[in-house]
Formats: C-alpha cells, sequence, structure tokens
C-alpha cells in the first residue's frame, strides 16, 4: 500500500510537464507589470497634471469646477476660490474643485 502511494505522488509530479518552479513567481511580476503601465502609471501622470492646474490658477481665468459650473476667477486665497458664474453673481468654491480650465 505504501509503495502505491510513493509511485503515486511521483506519477502526479511526472504529469505537471516539466515546469520550472519559477513559472508562477514570473506570471505573478508579469500580471504586476500589465497593472502598473495600463493603471497606475496613467492614474499617478493625471493626478500630477490636476495638482499641477490647482497650483497654476490664478484670478482672470476660465475655469470649470467638478460640478459643471463655468465662470471666471475673481480672487484665490489659500483653499478657496471666488468664482463668477454670471455678471455680479459670485460663488466661493474649494481650490480642488476646479478640474479644467477653458479655452476661448
Amino acid at each position: 500500500m505504501v509503495s502505491e502511494a510513493f509511485a503515486m505522488a511521483s506519477n502526479g509530479a511526472a504529469e505537471q510537464g516539466g515546469r520550472s518552479p519559477y513559472e508562477g513567481l514570473i506570471m505573478l511580476v508579469l500580471m504586476f507589470g500589465i497593472f502598473y503601465f495600463l493603471l497606475i502609471r496613467p492614474q499617478q501622470k493625471r493626478s500630477k497634471a490636476q495638482k499641477k492646474l490647482i497650483e497654476a490658477i490664478k484670478a482672470g481665468d476660465q475655469v470649470v469646477t467638478a460640478g459643471g459650473i463655468h465662470g471666471k476667477i475673481v480672487a484665490v486665497e489659500d483653499s478657496i476660490v471666488t468664482l463668477e458664474i454670471a455678471t455680479g453673481i459670485r460663488i466661493r468654491i474649494n481650490r480642488g474643485s476646479v478640474v479644467a480650465t477653458k479655452q476661448d
């Protein structure tokens, strides 16, 4: 009975087809590389661009907020931006709410 168990165990190892023990590790590294170049790296680029945009806004810029409000920046404080959305109508928003600048 014990010899049959050893025979079965060695037969199972032979059925692997001589695969490398590092094959699983190589596949894991390959999958991480794919995720990095398709998901992580583009997100980092977008994040850097958004941060650069927020730091560069100044009075007079035409912007679009995260809520879809279009307007002209009247004043910029530390973390608050005053936005004129119509003649004489001004709102205060967080600086991080600005998502894009408009091109006239």
